[in-house]
């Protein structure tokens, strides 16, 4: 199977389902609100008149956040469809940003080298990518020295977790086969898709780390949160945007956020032998 057109197709359906969604909320954004949550807001600090690029930007919220607060922002995603989207809701806002129609392992050759300060990657992002490695260094190579990755993610943990309680371990931690899914809804709700297939990717934390470190970033921080933004599992509780496991409960790692520099020199070269996945 085609894991990229196969996803292509996948979110191309769910664009025009997104954007009319109350999930993505198109109309309160225009009119002012921010999806950003706010601990990514303080651990990436001010963006003013900075150059950030988002990679994987689907239809653009988060990207426009940032140039709400300064940024100067470049957006990119595979999905066409939501690039158009994105370009839309640009206009709505009449906000300065450039979207991108690009795979994510060709970011450095349509955005260019070396020319962000940051690279910003949101939630729910690396589950689509096969290979962490090629990422990362596409990653590097966009950095200016001194600028900096910030990722933030769902913790892979949960995931060997029973889906009704979040109790049980069901699933294999380590497993890296691609899990090929067919899905009639997107995670909005809504209409049917028109193309339901889609093929994920499961990462440990120690992947992602070891992918950044390899490319020549300097790890600032990781920090594991315990909570995440939606219904996970049916015994977490919702207080303010957030779920948690009930307290009194032991706690679980839901969410993690890193943020990792780029030095003075470029990217360190492949590991002979490497040969990336497509």
């Amino acid at each position: 199977m085609d894991y990229l057109e196969t996803n292509r197709a996948n979110w191309n359906s769910r664009v025009p389902i997104h954007a009319g969604s109350d999930f993505y909320d198109v109309d309160g954004f225009v009119a002012g609100r921010s999806p950003l949550r706010s601990f990514e807001r303080e651990e990436v600090g001010d963006v003013s008149g900075r150059r950030l690029a988002h990679l994987q930007c689907h239809i653009g919220l988060d990207t426009l956040a940032w140039a709400r607060l300064g940024a100067e922002v470049t957006g990119l995603d595979f999905s066409d469809a939501a690039v158009a989207q994105a370009e839309t809701i640009a206009a709505a806002c009449r906000l300065p940003a450039r979207f991108v129609t690009a795979d994510v392992y060709d970011a450095a050759e349509a955005l260019g080298r070396a020319a962000y300060d940051i690279v910003y990657t949101g939630v729910g992002a690396l589950v689509w990518l096969p290979d962490l490695t090629r990422w990362a260094r596409t990653v590097a190579a966009l950095l200016k020295p001194g600028g900096f990755l910030y990722l933030a993610e769902f913790h892979p943990f949960p995931d060997i977790l029973d889906e009704a309680t979040g109790t049980t371990v069901t699933h294999d931690y380590f497993d890296r086969e691609p899990q090929v899914w067919v899905e009639p809804h997107t995670y909005t709700g809504g209409e049917v898709l028109e193309h339901q297939t889609s093929v994920q990717f499961q990462h440990g934390l120690g992947e992602v780390v070891s992918a950044v470190c390899a490319a020549g970033l300097r790890v600032e921080f990781l920090h594991e949160h315990d909570f995440t933004l939606f219904q996970r599992f049916a015994t977490l509780e919702a207080a303010d945007g957030r779920y948690r496991v009930p307290g009194g409960a032991p706690k679980l790692p839901l969410m993690y956020s890193l943020r990792a520099s780029a030095g003075s020199g470029p990217p360190p070269a492949p590991t002979p032998g490497h040969r990336p996945e497509r």
